[in-house]
């Protein structure tokens, strides 16, 4: 998330006091009490939230047993072979065989933890689809051994783990607290983005009893710098959601600025740029084409399920997800616009897309607001070609990537849609006849044939 925030500084201190790291004498962190013997962790799936996971218990010296019905994943993992982007093959092999990757679900009853990392989709009616987490929490309640933790990291609605996952662990006999331990702790991954890794993160964990939250917090301990407590799995399911969904509302203001701007002959970049100059009291979001990603489109409609439930209508937060989901259309009107200008329609014109996948630096297509350009355009009777170093095939849509030389020179008008490092942005310029900026990178170029949101 671009710029930072403006912290009140007694609320700061109130959540250290409930986390569990406290500072060294060096000024760094150090762990919550005694490091906890070596430990078995099970992680049920092996995406890009309970890999890297899976691979920092092991770095910490733990043995990690890592289930998925994937078996062709699975069989990846026990060569040693990573395909998530955030862990590479070289990492894995330096674990040795404290990783190891299994569809035996029998072998989750050999671990001291069991931590869930499945997605949490939408349905086609945009309503919370929690197939892959009872699946999971069905799994392991048939094979549950007393003493063991569970922990829910999969982004989903307050009271899932409550509701959803209790029920099932307790119908063997079982009872929570004592026989077994459960607890809520959100994913916090952010996918390409090496600075923000599991240890500098910090971890909040809220167990459906005092014990629970405390054996969470001793395990989550051992590979977390910090990590804080919170009263309840519903405080922390609402946590994750209430980070992405503020978030989400921001985009979405600042969307909707861009599109008022465009009216008004103003420049969006520098209105930013000039509130951004506030030390205080302001956030810098920009616009753009649209959200993507597993998060950020997804978790206000979890909330909205929730509220529903309660007759309550999150209408603000809806409105949100409204506007950046009408974003990608937004942006086809302004390719349209911008091609009519120079005396060309839609129908006929080749178009580059600079960019697919849905933020920069990774090659996730999860809800990418390119996809949906790329199919307007091609309805508008658009011929379209994209160029992304991170994503060669667009196998859905049935084309390859082009070298981006090739494509600008080739096209009526190139559209920046994720703006990738290791693209000379001068150059394409250079080269298009138009460019239409989604992203605010050509902002050092001046040009005539580029058309800025």
């Amino acid at each position: 998330m671009p710029g930072g925030a403006q912290a009140d500084d007694r609320g700061h201190e109130k959540a250290l006091h409930r986390s569990c790291s406290l500072p060294s004498a060096a000024g760094g962190k150090r762990r919550f009490g005694p490091r906890l013997p070596r430990m078995r962790i099970g992680i049920v799936g092996l995406g890009y939230v309970g890999l890297p996971l899976a691979v920092a218990f092991a770095e910490a010296g733990h043995a990690v047993m890592g289930y998925d019905v994937d078996e062709a994943r699975t069989e990846r993992l026990g060569r040693g072979e990573s395909d998530i982007e955030d862990v590479t093959s070289d990492r894995l092999a330096e674990l040795d065989e404290r990783l190891e990757a299994t569809t035996d679900a029998t072998r989750l009853s050999e671990c001291d933890a069991i931590l869930v990392c499945v997605p949490t989709p939408l349905a086609a009616e945009r309503e919370p689809d929690l197939s892959y987490v009872r699946a999971s929490a069905q799994t392991i309640a048939a094979n549950l051994r007393e003493g063991q933790l569970v922990v829910l990291e999969s982004t989903t609605y307050p009271g899932t783990t409550r509701e959803e996952l209790l029920p099932l662990l307790e119908a063997g006999g079982l009872k929570v607290g004592t026989g077994f331990h459960l607890a809520y702790s959100p994913e916090r991954i952010d996918p390409g983005r090496s600075a923000h890794q599991i240890a500098e993160t910090p971890k909040v964990v809220g167990g459906v009893t005092a014990a629970c939250t405390e054996r969470a917090v001793a395990v989550y301990s051992e590979v977390c710098n910090e990590v804080v407590r919170v009263s309840s799995p519903e405080a922390a399911e609402l946590s994750k959601l209430l980070e992405n969904i503020f978030r989400s509302v921001n985009i979405a203001l600042v969307n909707e600025l861009a599109q008022l701007t465009g009216r008004l002959g103003i420049d969006i970049w520098e209105v930013i740029d000039a509130a951004s100059s506030k030390p205080f009291g302001f956030m810098r979001f920009e616009p753009g084409p649209g959200m993507g990603g597993h998060c950020l489109p997804i978790d206000p409609f979890y909330l909205a399920y929730k509220a529903r439930q309660h007759d309550f209508y999150t209408e603000f937060v809806e409105l949100a997800g409204k506007i950046n989901q009408s974003q990608p259309l937004y942006c086809v009107s302004r390719i349209q616009a911008a091609l009519n200008d120079v005396g060309k329609a839609a129908n006929g014109s080749k178009v580059l897309i600079l960019g697919v996948s849905y933020k920069a630096g990774v090659a996730d297509l999860r809800e990418a607001p390119a996809l949906k350009i790329i199919r307007h355009l091609r309805a508008l009777g658009a011929e379209v070609s994209y160029h992304d170093p991170l994503v060669p095939v667009l196998v859905e849509e049935g084309f390859e990537s082009v070298p981006y030389e090739e494509g600008a020179a080739a096209a009526d008008a190139v559209a920046i849609v994720t703006a990738h490092d290791g693209i000379d942005y001068e150059d394409l310029v250079e080269r298009a006849p138009l460019v239409i900026d989604f992203r605010g990178v050509t902002r050092g170029v001046e040009a005539g044939n580029v058309v800025r949101l």
